[in-house]
């Protein structure tokens, strides 16, 4: 994969996709349906969903790709591919809160090494760069990437005052439960992938998940996190969180500063 054209393609491909979101998202209203598993699905899951596949199956056409809103890429067994959420929190979009992404990765041997993840509501970007490290630009965006500038985690967390982040719509007592076993300075919460973003800039410290999430809701994120140096291990065990997996299905995680002394189920 040649890293260069890749990072030029999702970042023009994400930013497309956000222009599209907005113009739903900015409408007085929208239709909202149910998906077989009973999660809702708009017109702007459909339509950026729609040009981000064709762009990169026309950019990287011997690259497999998988994406949330074709159920026939689901049934795939791959190590190495393309993965995408078109809109990463449509609950949020549905109760225009902000919150939402559009996520882009690229799995190489089940590592997340390159992805970009765009909050249009926000105006916040971050994307690795072609050498594996990641940046947020700074708006308004235009073809060309404009200023960035390079994130990182906070690399001396104190465990007895952390900073966690947590889901808006899938907070449960399990998860407060784990929390509870940290020494917590504040707490905030965030919807889609911009979680692991807040941990990938400093801004938060621990962001554990113990709830069902899907591969595309986490790749982008977790190469961003992976990026800025952080870690994204499994809840049970800790070992790195890893990609392909059948149906495409996570275990609980937990995405942190590798300073967090991760405390044990």
């Amino acid at each position: 994969m040649q890293f260069d054209r890749l990072i030029t393609e999702m970042r023009r491909l994400a930013l497309q996709a956000g222009d599209r979101i907005m113009q739903i998202y900015e409408a007085d209203d929208f239709d909202v349906r149910a998906k077989s598993d009973d999660s809702p699905v708009t017109a702007a899951d459909e339509a950026a969903d729609a040009l981000i596949s064709a762009g990169l199956r026309e950019a990287f056409p011997d690259t497999p790709l998988v994406t949330e809103e074709q159920a026939d890429t689901h049934g795939q067994s791959l190590r190495t591919f393309l993965i995408v959420d078109p809109l990463d929190g449509t609950k949020e979009f549905v109760q225009r809160r902000g919150d939402f992404t559009v996520n882009i990765a690229y799995v190489q041997d089940g590592v997340p090494v390159r992805g970009i993840v765009y909050a249009p509501a926000k105006g916040r970007l971050f994307y690795t760069t072609a050498d594996g490290r990641s940046v947020e630009e700074t708006g308004p965006f235009g073809d060309a990437p404009g200023e960035t500038r390079p994130i990182g985690v906070n690399p001396m967390p104190d465990n007895r005052g952390l900073m966690v982040v947590a889901s808006k719509s899938h907070r449960d007592a399990a998860t407060d439960a784990y929390i509870d076993r940290y020494g917590v300075r504040d707490m905030t919460s965030a919807g889609s992938s911009l979680k692991f973003c807040l941990v990938a800039t400093g801004e938060a410290d621990l962001y554990p998940r113990l709830g069902r999430t899907m591969e595309w809701d986490t790749a982008a994120g977790d190469a961003v996190l992976r990026g800025a140096g952080g870690e994204v291990v499994r809840f049970d065990d800790h070992s790195p969180l890893a990609y392909g997996k059948p149906g495409f299905e996570n275990p609980f995680f937990i995405a942190y500063a590798p300073g967090v002394l991760l405390v044990k189920e």
